[in-house]
């Protein structure tokens, strides 16, 4: 007899199927875990709520805007649960008393108070009082113990359980790791015995059907307060990286600059003495403009100038040399008046123009021609300082750039601020002249890093 299973097959595998009670519950689990940890990385990604992970002492107003950034998006969770029946998103628990371990006792307690009023209004009486002793758990807890201890708690507590139990046996002290992993369970217990006591309806727990799905659920409890610490540890430890990078990159440039103001005072001094037995009067008034040249210097402590300022440096620079080599030297200029704002790092054509005068115009017999331009381009500003003396031939031409401290020094900080983005060029031919060329991103404004 040949008996017709079609049916039957589609009767099959059209049949719903669904999740067993245990099943239910892990998922809902895995999920609380997962929108715990999306939380805890959105406000990462803020600068502000990273500002006030880094210091341990916060005010009233860094305490509120953490209170708020973590209780809002925890209120909107219970709602979900209350309206759409979503228990993963009731982080009540970890919430208050993850905001009191990092805030204080107050933040936590403020935490507690704005999760638990919509329980409060859809009658779990018990919600209120039990969220804002999370909280004040959490904050006692952060008091008692170190702080570096709250941020070196993980999710992998438990793979470290047995050393962690031997360390507090062998020392007779408190092992923090511990406690710190025993206050959520302790308080999950506790709201297991309420919601039980009294009912789901006067305060909401996940009741497991069976012994190891309670060890589950205390679990995730532990793993909902550890998750977000390990993520914004990570998030600090990233912060203080940049910070540290940021004051290193300030002390180079530093460093580079502080370079270049012995190098142009010895050759300036150098000249200074060639003249004092011949030319007297010029020594004294290549001294004057000197002076005056220190003490804008001196009274400058940026790292970054408008282009304007810069020219102005340039130009007490040249009156020094002005007076050195007299009707020698001629300046002329061709600076395009939308370039006057672009930011350029300090004392950066100093060298280009020294450099031009000594190896250029001062090998020169007759009038030497120096010229300063400036133009833009998309994106781009280009500034070039160009001599019509001796210039080099091909072979010889990086000796300049090799021979002293004042245009590796401009390469260097070049390369340090603006990485690959930037070029320092130089063409010359021999009886025509050299030209020095930067190419910088334009930039109209900067973050200030004071020496």
């Amino acid at each position: 007899m040949i008996t017709d299973l079609t049916g039957y097959n589609e009767a099959v595998l059209q049949e719903p199927k669904f999740l067993s009670a245990e099943q239910f519950l892990l998922t809902t689990l895995i999920v609380k875990l997962a929108v715990m940890a999306v939380l805890a990385t959105m406000l990462a990604r803020y600068q502000r709520f990273r500002r006030i992970l880094i210091f341990e002492r916060r005010g009233w107003p860094d305490r509120l805007v953490f209170s708020l950034a973590i209780g809002l998006p925890l209120m909107a969770g219970v709602g979900a649960r209350l309206l759409l029946n979503y228990n993963a998103a009731d982080l009540t628990l970890e919430g208050a008393f993850l905001a009191g371990l990092i805030a204080g006792p107050y933040a936590g307690a403020l935490v507690g108070l704005g999760v638990a009023l919509p329980a409060l209004a859809a009658g779990e009486f018990i919600a209120l009082p039990f969220a804002v002793g999370c909280g004040f758990a959490g904050g006692g807890l952060r008091e008692a113990c170190p702080k570096e201890a709250i941020w070196r708690f993980t999710p992998f507590v438990f793979l470290d359980l047995h050393k962690h139990v031997w360390q507090m046996l062998r020392k007779f002290e408190p092992n923090w790791q511990l406690i710190l992993m025993l206050a959520p369970v302790a308080l999950e217990l506790l709201r297991q015995a309420l919601g039980t006591r009294f009912g789901a309806h006067r305060l909401f727990f996940l009741g497991s059907p069976s012994p190891w799905m309670t060890v589950l659920v205390l679990l995730s409890t532990v793993l909902a307060v550890a998750t977000p610490i390990r993520i914004w540890n990570s998030a600090r430890i990233e912060h203080r990286l940049q910070e540290q990078e940021t004051l290193l990159l300030a002390a180079k440039i530093e460093a580079l600059k502080s370079q270049i103001n012995p190098h142009f005072l010895f050759n300036t001094l150098t000249s200074i003495s060639a003249l004092i037995r011949s030319e007297p009067d010029t020594a004294r008034a290549v001294i004057m403009k000197l002076s005056g040249l220190l003490r804008r210097l001196l009274r400058s402590q940026e790292h970054f100038v408008p282009l304007r300022e810069e020219l102005d440096a340039i130009d007490e620079y040249l009156d020094i040399e002005v007076v050195r080599f007299g009707p020698k030297l001629k300046v002329q200029k061709a600076i395009s008046p939308d370039t006057l704002g672009t930011v350029v790092p300090s004392m950066i054509l100093q060298p280009l123009v020294e450099n031009a005068i000594k190896h250029g115009l001062s090998r020169k017999v007759g009038v030497g021609c120096l010229t300063l331009r400036s133009w833009h381009e998309p994106g781009r500003v280009l500034i070039e300082v160009q001599d019509d003396g001796m210039g080099f031939v091909l072979d010889r031409l990086q000796e300049p750039m090799a021979s002293g401290i004042g245009l590796a020094n401009v390469r260097e900080r070049l390369r340090v601020i603006y990485g690959a983005t930037y070029q320092l060029t130089m063409t010359s031919e021999p009886g025509r002249g050299t030209v020095a060329r930067i190419e910088i991103p334009e930039m109209t404004t900067v973050e200030r890093i004071s020496a």
